[in-house]
Formats: structure tokens, C-alpha cells, sequence
């Protein structure tokens, strides 16, 4: 019996996706409940499973391919006794009994997240040679960029690369001192297709700029109490919470406590109605080896600190493993991003449409401030509130952030919702 493998239904707001990657070739025997094919939407990849075991028989959409729902993706004629004359072929073409390679790539398939899957297929890996260092075994991305980056330091040990010799892969640095030192021929170039979460990001980034009065405001905080505070009860706080308590947890609280205070910073705009949204669903933007996602703590305003890292937690390793869902990427009604991470002292963050103001955070520095008369080193950090002037006044976008402020130099203000 054949069975039909479709694309499932894609979420209303999505109209197609991209087929990325097949992890089957026709003729392959496949389980049920097997991942097939990954598909790339604007927002997240999609696993499309085997609906039974039996054999791919036919496929009938390629790699790049623009796909919508019901579009049939392939053909699976089920049943073990194909699965065995399968089996038993390429046992005898082979000759001596020996693992055949379609097993591998099954645990292959099994051990690999689809973040992890792209970058194996876009270098040409063997994920048999990389050492997973995750939980059993398990690959991960850290692991295939150590071992791309251990092939390029084996190749610079190497003969010297000649001109006519293919150029690395995209995720593969070329040091520059060594191309000078080589005297590289030309000026190589290498064109890649924007992936669809980076098209979605620049629509998204050229919408917010066009269809909003966009304008920033700036303020620094003293982070000392805040410091002082993990520093006293990061030990207990992870012992009871089983997470670490970062700082993303307070800005998060004293970000709600001040939208309560504005409602109008929480709002968006539909025509020519400002709706004012009586819920914080505040949005975290995540890097990931795609690009950059916001997925979203719904009800901020209920959630504990504990609750707030763990799922900030959560999310960057859904980020990474390109696991996040649709439902963790929809909605939103406020947006905090922290460029500090990678070290960014001062930006003007872009509105994520259709909400009306982001907060940007920045990188935490010790400086000189003066405090009663006296000269003291404070880490301090420089907050930016992008907002759309269309509806917010620079009178509640500089009070918002004044507001939050207050609340990080006293952290006693966000037990007392003051």
C-alpha cells in the first residue's frame, strides 16, 4: 500500500515554505514518525515525520522548492515486507553482511536538531566524525563549528591552498593575514540565498521604519543594588529555583511595572484605533545561528523571576536547536532586546511591528558617578527606549524609562509594585 507524505497545514499567517533539506533519498527504507524532509518558514523550520514505515518510493518536491499546505511532498509504499526485500537487496548488491549506511543516517538523522542539520549540509559533514558532546551523545552546534574550525587549522598545517581549489563554506572564517601571506589569485565571492527568517526579518525592519514615527529616547542605570542582590542570593536562588538568576529576570519585571504605569507604551496601533492591551506579553529577542527571533513571556506580570529564567533559558535553547514553535514566536505586546551581550554600548533598537516601543539594553561598564558629593565606580548601562511617536509623547517614553530605572536602583520597588 502506498501512502501519500503532504505538507501539513501552515499556520494562517504563513502562506508557504521553503523545503530545505531532505534526510531520504529514494529507495531508502524509513520508520514511522521519522523526519524526512525540514521545511523553512519566515518564522521557524518544520520536521515533516513518516506517516508509516515502509520505503520512499518516489519524491516529488526538490530541495528550494516553495511548498503550501496539502502539496504532496512524497511517496512511502509501507509495509515490512517491502522494508525487507529493501533490506535484503542491498545486503546482496553490497556483498559481505556489514551496518548498511542507511542506518547511520537514520541515528544521524535522530541525534541532529534541524539547526544543527542545515549547517552539516551546507559544510558537506559527516556527522559520524563529530564528537557530540551533549546529553547522549548528542551533536550540537558547538560542536560541528569546533570540528569545521579543526579542519581549517588542519588544512593551514597542510599544503598551501592553490587558487583553482574550492573556497571554504560560509560558516568557515578565512583569516586574513593568511590569504595576504598566501597571495590568493583574484578576489573570491561566494553568493548565498538569504534564508526565509532573514527575509522576514528585513520586511519586518524596512516596515517598521517606513510605516512609524520612529524616535529614541536614552537614560543610564546604576546596577549596583541589582549586583549586590545576585550576588547575595545566586547560590540559594539556583539551589531552590534550579536555574541562575541573571539580570534579564529584573528588567523584565521592572519593564511590566512600568507599562502599568504608561498603558500607552503597551499599546499598538490597528488604522487609525490605538488599542490598549491589558496583558504583558513581553517579547525576548534571541540570536540564533538563523538570525535573530523574538519569542514571547506571555503574562509577564504573573511570572516569578524563577519562571522568567527558566523560560528565557528555554527559549535560547529552542533558539539554537531550531526548535521554537509558532506559538512561542506570536504575538507580543513590548520587546526587550540586549545588545550588551555582544558588547554594545549604545544603539537605537527598531520597533517590532505592530507594537509600539522596544527596550534596548546595553553592555554593563564600571564607571565614575557621584554619589552624596563623593567620586564612586558603579556599573552602570545605558538604556534606549525606541518608540513610535505617532501615539507615544516623549513625555511618557522619558517617564517609562525613568520609571524602570527607579525600579533597577531599588529593587525593593518590584516586591511593592511601586
Amino acid at each position: 500500500m502506498k501512502t501519500q507524505v503532504l505538507v501539513p497545514n501552515l499556520p494562517e499567517s504563513v502562506a508557504d515554505a521553503t523545503l530545505i533539506a531532505w534526510h531520504k533519498k529514494k529507495g531508502d527504507p524509513i520508520k514511522k514518525n521519522e523526519n524526512l524532509v525540514d521545511l523553512e518558514t519566515d518564522k521557524v523550520i518544520l520536521e515533516v515525520p513518516a506517516p508509516e514505515s515502509g520505503v520512499l518510493v518516489e519524491i516529488m518536491q526538490e530541495n528550494g522548492a516553495t511548498v503550501t499546505s496539502g502539496n504532496l511532498l512524497a511517496v512511502i509504499e509501507a509495509g515490512d515486507a517491502v522494508s525487507t526485500s529493501k533490506a535484503e537487496s542491498a545486503s546482496n548488491d553490497a556483498g559481505p553482511a556489514h551496518s548498511p549506511p542507511e542506518l547511520e543516517t537514520e541515528d544521524d538523522a535522530h541525534v541532529l536538531s534541524p539547526a544543527v542539520r542545515r549547517i552539516v549540509l551546507e559544510n558537506d559533514l559527516d556527522p559520524s566524525k563529530i564528537q557530540g558532546t551533549g546529553k547522549n551523545g548528542r551533536i550540537t552546534k558547538t560542536d560541528v563549528l569546533d570540528y569545521i574550525e579543526s579542519l581549517s587549522a588542519d588544512k593551514e598545517t597542510s599544503a598551501p591552498v592553490m587558487p583553482d581549489e574550492p573556497q571554504p563554506p560560509v560558516t568557515q572564517k578565512i583569516p586574513t593575514r593568511l590569504a595576504e601571506s598566501q597571495n590568493f589569485a583574484g578576489r573570491p565571492e561566494q553568493r548565498v540565498p538569504m534564508t526565509r527568517l532573514r527575509i522576514r526579518i528585513a520586511e519586518r525592519l524596512l516596515q517598521a521604519q517606513q510605516n512609524a514615527a520612529m524616535l529614541t529616547t536614552f537614560n543610564e542605570v546604576n546596577l549596583q543594588a541589582v549586583t549586590d542582590l545576585r550576588k547575595r542570593q545566586k547560590e540559594e536562588f539556583f539551589r531552590r529555583c534550579g536555574v541562575k538568576l541573571g539580570f534579564m529576570s529584573f528588567f523584565v519585571k521592572a519593564a511590566t511595572e512600568a507599562l502599568k504605569q504608561f498603558p500607552i507604551v503597551n499599546a499598538s496601533i490597528d488604522k487609525q484605533d490605538i488599542i490598549y492591551h491589558g496583558y504583558y506579553d513581553i517579547g525576548i529577542a534571541v540570536s540564533s545561528d538563523r538570525g535573530l527571533v523574538v519569542p514571547i513571556l506571555r503574562n509577564a506580570n504573573i511570572l516569578d523571576f524563577a519562571a522568567i529564567e527558566k523560560q528565557i533559558s528555554d527559549f535560547s535553547k529552542k533558539a539554537q536547536e531550531g526548535q521554537l514553535s509558532y506559538e512561542d514566536l506570536t504575538g507580543g505586546t513590548f520587546t526587550i532586546t540586549n545588545g550588551g551581550v555582544f558588547g554594545s554600548m549604545m544603539s537605537t533598537p527598531i520597533l517590532n511591528p505592530p507594537q509600539s516601543a522596544i527596550l534596548g539594553m546595553h553592555a554593563i561598564q564600571e564607571r565614575p558617578v557621584v554619589e552624596n558629593g563623593a567620586i564612586v565606580v558603579r556599573p552602570m548601562m545605558y538604556l534606549a527606549l525606541s518608540y513610535d511617536h505617532r501615539i507615544i509623547d516623549g513625555r511618557e517614553a522619558v517617564q517609562f524609562l525613568v520609571d524602570l530605572k527607579r525600579s533597577l536602583e531599588d529593587p525593593a520597588r518590584l516586591l511593592l509594585s511601586l
